[in-house]
């Protein structure tokens, strides 16, 4: 397995539980610079490597009035912020093949969204930026089926690649997730991340928002320990009932502690 160096660390087999975690919008400056000084505590006390994630855009938002955050530029300076002020390294998704050069300026990590797996055109123009690329599989992709896309990324030179189960659909509204596909996407050479929030989403489940079921985000983040998962990623909102996306699914600061605890020793434990 091709190890990712990050900051003063590395992500894969062998290599200490890194989290990408964070808002999944970008609600404020100040709100974003709050939590992530407060999720660099909470991890940093346990050992963990932390990786701070919030989007400057949420393009794939259910309703066209849904809030999508403050845009390119305003949203790139705040996570400049972060990273600069804070000394963590940062992670957000791109959706157009345009920005990815602006974004590998400032992000050390180009996230591609699920629904934009197989978009042949964003995924080399973000491979070509030299950054690590995190690739969410689809949730209408078969986990082998994303080999094609390690092969876009190393087409252009670019072996930084991460690999994120984040489920798959299920009838409708539903998303189930088959820890088999860890082991599966480990094969192409590349470490495995498992997305325990988008995991429980109810997509459009509420009609012009998402669901979700928050409580099944620690059953199945120790499930994707246990199958093998070299990251986590767990998005986190220090007052989810008021989250302007992804209400349903983003974990609890408060709550953050205790499963992560129990994370570390199951990591431990799978990892020798």
């Amino acid at each position: 397995m091709h190890l990712v160096s990050l900051k003063n660390f590395k992500i894969g087999k062998g290599q200490p539980l890194t989290v990408m975690s964070g808002p999944c919008v970008i609600e404020g400056e100040d709100h974003t610079l709050k939590a992530a000084e407060t999720l660099k505590k909470i991890f940093v006390k346990r050992g963990i490597n932390f990786i701070f994630k919030c989007s400057y855009d949420k393009a794939n938002r259910s309703s066209i009035s849904s809030f999508r955050g403050p845009g390119l530029q305003e949203g790139l300076r705040i996570l400049e912020r972060v990273k600069n002020e804070l000394d963590v390294p940062v992670v957000t998704d791109i959706h157009l093949p345009q920005d990815a050069a602006t974004v590998g300026e400032v992000c050390d990590i180009l996230q591609i969204p699920a629904f934009l797996c197989r978009q042949t055109d964003l995924i080399v123009a973000a491979a070509e930026t030299g950054r690590i690329i995190n690739v969410k599989k689809g949730q209408f992709l078969a986990p082998w089926d994303m080999q094609n896309i390690v092969d876009k990324i190393r087409s252009v030179g670019n072996p930084n690649i991460i690999l994120t189960d984040r489920g798959t659909t299920f009838g409708y509204n539903n998303l189930v997730s088959d820890m088999r596909a860890i082991p599966i996407m480990q094969r192409f050479g590349v470490p495995v991340c498992f997305d325990a929030t988008h995991s429980v989403q109810l997509p459009g489940g509420q009609g012009t928002s998402s669901g979700g079921q928050r409580e099944f985000i620690p059953v199945l983040s120790k499930a994707a320990i246990a199958a093998g998962a070299n990251c986590l990623f767990m998005e986190a909102h220090p007052d989810p009932t008021h989250a302007k996306s992804d209400a349903q699914s983003v974990m609890d600061f408060k709550e953050l502690p205790q499963l992560l605890d129990i994370l570390v020793r199951l990591y431990e434990a799978v990892n020798g």
